[in-house]
C-alpha cells in the first residue's frame, strides 16, 4: 500500500525538504509538487490523491481556503511557519499540522497518523474497524483505543472523552455523531449528557450507572437500557 501524495508550498526549499522526506517512507508516493496554490488546486480537482501536504500561508490563496474549495478532499497535513494556526482549519479535519522547519521524526509521526487513518477508513467491516475512534482535538486527528474509554460526556457543542489514567480528549462533535462512530453493542447512551462502555458497568441501581471511577445518572429516555442490562446479569 502506498499513499499518493501532492505537496504545495510557495517556498522552494520547504517543498524540496518535503520531497526528500517522502522518499524515506515506503508508504508514500509523491505524484506532483507545486509552488503555486492555483496550479496545485487544479491538479487536485482532476486527479485522485490520498494525502496532501500544503502550506497555510501562500500569497495567492491560503492552504486552508484551497482545501475548503475542493469537492473531494484528500487527507491533509498542513505545514506552517507560525505557531498560531487559523481556527478555520479545525473544520477541515486535518490529519496533522507540521511547524517549519520540519523535523523528520515529527514528519514521520504525521505520516504514521495518515497511514493508520487510511487503513481504518478503507478496512472491510469485518476487520475490526470498531477497535479505535478517530476524533479531531487541538487542531489534529487523535486516535483513541475504544478499550481506553471510561465514558463520554457532552459539553454543549463539544464532547469530552474520559480515558483511563484520568486523561481526557475534548473535541467539537455532537453526541449523535460520536454514537454513529461507536459500535452499538459496546457503547450505550444513558443520558443526554453521557455515553458509557457496556463492559465497564459495575452495577445499575437507583437510576445510576456505577463505573470504576464515577457514578452517572440514567435519564427517563434511557431506562429501557438499564432494564435490559439487569436482565442479562
Amino acid at each position: 500500500m502506498q499513499l499518493k501524495c501532492v505537496a504545495i508550498d510557495d517556498e522552494p526549499l520547504a517543498l524540496e525538504l518535503i520531497k526528500n522526506y517522502v522518499t524515506r517512507f515506503p508508504a508514500l508516493q509523491m505524484l506532483q509538487t507545486f509552488e503555486d496554490a492555483i496550479s496545485g488546486a487544479e491538479y487536485l480537482r482532476q486527479n485522485t490523491v490520498d494525502l496532501l501536504f500544503v502550506d497555510i500561508n501562500m500569497p495567492d490563496i491560503t492552504g486552508i481556503d484551497l482545501v475548503r474549495s475542493l469537492t473531494l478532499k484528500p487527507m491533509v497535513i498542513f505545514t506552517t511557519a507560525y505557531k498560531n494556526f487559523a481556527f478555520e482549519g479545525f473544520e477541515l479535519e486535518a490529519i496533522d499540522y507540521l511547524l517549519k522547519p520540519i523535523d523528520v521524526k515529527r514528519f514521520g509521526k504525521a505520516v504514521e497518523k495518515a497511514v493508520d487513518y487510511y487503513k481504518y477508513k478503507n478496512a472491510p467491516a469485518n476487520e475490526g474497524q470498531d477497535e479505535s475512534l478517530y476524533v479531531y482535538s487541538e487542531y489534529r486527528m487523535v486516535k483513541i483505543s475504544l478499550k481506553e474509554i471510561e465514558y463520554i460526556e457532552s459539553m454543549e457543542d463539544y464532547i469530552k472523552i474520559h480515558l483511563q489514567n484520568a486523561k481526557t480528549v475534548l473535541t467539537l462533535m455532537p453526541m449523535k455523531k460520536v454514537l454513529e462512530k461507536l459500535p452499538e453493542e459496546k457503547f450505550q447512551r444513558i443520558h443526554r449528557s453521557y455515553i458509557v462502555p457496556v463492559n465497564k458497568i459495575n452495577s445499575i441501581q437507583n437510576r445510576k450507572v456505577k463505573l470504576d471511577s464515577i457514578e452517572l445518572p440514567i435519564s427517563d429516555s434511557y431506562v429501557d437500557f438499564a432494564r435490559r442490562w439487569m436482565k442479562l446479569r
